[in-house]
């Protein structure tokens, strides 16, 4: 019998290390992120239970895809506040401190406009109108509880549309101060974009992910990303590792399983038996056409089965704000986009 080292299994620790040692940081977002999420919203909303409203966010991604293609330029942050940004392990366009230029409600106004021609629900269209009638200073409130996660006075049925704009807006912000750092004179200026102190926000706005991804490309095969809920950037963080406490123990996964017992392999939920929080997976290699926010939407059921085992959702999804509205935010309570 010959001899043989033995075999000695990396502990997750180890795993992490490896796998962020060979991923590119940061992705910004693509061109075609919100063209691609409408195709996937409209296949995905083929026989499913919240068709109407899959199709309605089918429209106005399709809306903000031909906004975000636009060449409007934005006022950037000064050189010198992104490299205190990235030096302070700070994502340089942050969410709550980041002065949101007033021009994110134009891109409201033109979204407005398009969905008020499309072809929606006249429950829908009632809504669009409303909102179109809005003053500036309930949309900046409504923009404020929304980038804030969720805040009270929130007014669900506003929010999509609110929220749509506001992802045009900061992906469009994403995109340029990265397109400024890759037309200037590179060994002078510090990258905009990197990782931050805190893994578990996106690195540009700092925002929560939506959900993850693992990707197949061959760099980034087997890779996971966070996807960013608002901006659409991407991050790396390591496989089997809870994105709220960040510990490796404890790590299950929870999936939907159909009428006939078959198992849905595209998207799962990583569940923290240590902290008790979530945050879904949506896997390329089981599916190519998958993506975070469109899965994430179509696989509410995933959320309500996981909830009910006691555990609390990590990402968020801000095209689906569930509750009614309450006196402080000012609305109507929400037609439903289907119309039911």
């Amino acid at each position: 019998m010959t001899s043989s080292s033995p075999i000695r299994v990396m502990t997750p620790e180890e795993i992490a290390v490896n796998a962020g040692a060979r991923a590119a940081p940061v992705k910004v977002p693509d061109p075609g992120l919100f063209a691609e999420r409408a195709v996937r919203l409209r296949q995905l909303a083929e026989g499913h239970a919240m068709r109407d409203y899959l199709l309605f966010v089918a429209e106005l991604a399709q809306a903000q895809h031909e906004r975000f293609k636009r060449p409007d330029a934005l006022a950037l942050p000064a050189e010198v506040l992104v490299n205190s940004a990235m030096v302070g392990g700070l994502p340089p366009l942050d969410v709550a401190t980041y002065p949101r230029d007033p021009v994110w409600r134009e891109e409201l106004r033109a979204l407005l406009r398009a969905m008020g021609a499309a072809a929606i629900p006249e429950p829908a269209k009632a809504q669009i109108r409303q909102l179109a009638d809005a003053e500036g200073d309930w949309l900046e409130h409504q923009a404020a509880a929304l980038l804030a996660g969720g805040a009270p006075g929130l007014d669900p049925a506003s929010a999509p549309l609110i929220a749509a704009a506001l992802q045009v807006y900061w992906s469009r912000l994403v995109v340029q101060l990265q397109q400024r750092y890759d037309a200037s004179d590179q060994g002078e200026h510090v990258a905009p974009f990197g990782m931050i102190d805190d893994p578990t926000v996106c690195p540009c706005c700092g925002s929560r992910p939506v959900a993850s991804i693992t990707r197949i490309a061959a760099e980034q095969s087997g890779q996971r990303f966070l996807a960013c809920s608002l901006c659409g950037a991407q991050w790396h963080y390591v496989r089997i590792k809870c994105t709220h406490c960040q510990g490796t123990k404890g790590i299950t996964f929870q999936s939907l399983v159909d009428d006939d017992g078959n198992k849905s392999d595209a998207v799962a939920a990583e569940c923290c038996e240590t902290c008790g929080h979530y945050l879904k997976q949506v896997h390329m290699e089981k599916d190519l056409q998958v993506e975070p926010l469109a899965d994430d939407l179509a696989t509410l059921t995933l959320d309500l089965l996981v909830g009910e085992l006691g555990l609390v959702r990590q990402g968020f999804n801000p095209l689906l704000i569930l509750g009614e509205a309450d006196a402080s935010s000012g609305g109507a309570p929400p037609p439903d986009p289907g119309g039911r």
